[in-house]
């Protein structure tokens, strides 16, 4: 962990600075964490929303927080179970299936207004959403954000084996869909 972390951590402990600790700690890390989560729920109120709930819980249970992982390990976990958790909410709400939801997101891409990305990020984005939530959730991290696979394992619980075969199955699909669209 790095010394910074265990600073935060220390002074978290102490009554006195804890504020300033968590102020540091969302100084530090609410960029990478809004961005995780954006490109899961890809709307940016709900990226914000989701990521405020995330340290919201960072919060309550940072005294918990064993120091058995790294602290950005810890976080990168609360804000992806967050997500999942955001996205199935999404589903039960509006009784809608997946395919919905991802045709609201693809909409969200297509007209929105804090999409930035030229045509490739488009088509890209686009063919992530049609991933399954667990290979998307794995090639946003990967390709993204260069986690190793032991590091997701850590985060997702499960083996470097098998993140491998969903990042592999997520490539073949994206490269499948664009090479498609580029037909049409």
């Amino acid at each position: 962990m790095h010394s910074d972390d265990k600073e935060i951590l220390e002074n978290f402990r102490n009554e006195a600075t804890k504020n300033k600790a968590f102020n540091l700690l969302i100084r530090k890390y609410q960029k990478r964490v809004y961005w995780l989560i954006r490109k899961m729920v890809i709307d940016h109120d709900d990226a914000n929303d989701v990521s405020q709930e995330v340290f919201v819980r960072v919060w309550y249970h940072l005294e918990e927080f064993r120091q058995e992982s790294g602290l950005f390990t810890w976080i990168y976990r609360i804000a992806t179970n967050e997500c999942l958790a955001f996205l199935r909410k999404k589903k039960r709400r509006f009784f809608i299936p997946i395919h919905d939801v991802e045709g609201e997101l693809s909409h969200k891409i297509n007209e929105g207004n804090h999409f930035t990305g030229d045509e490739i990020q488009k088509k890209l984005q686009l063919a992530i959403l049609k991933l399954p939530e667990k290979q998307r959730l794995v090639f946003n991290m990967k390709y993204f954000e260069e986690i190793t696979y032991e590091e997701m394992s850590e985060i997702l619980g499960t083996s470097a084996g098998a993140l491998k075969a969903s990042y592999h199955h997520a490539v073949q699909k994206i490269q499948a869909a664009v090479t498609l669209e580029e037909r049409f």
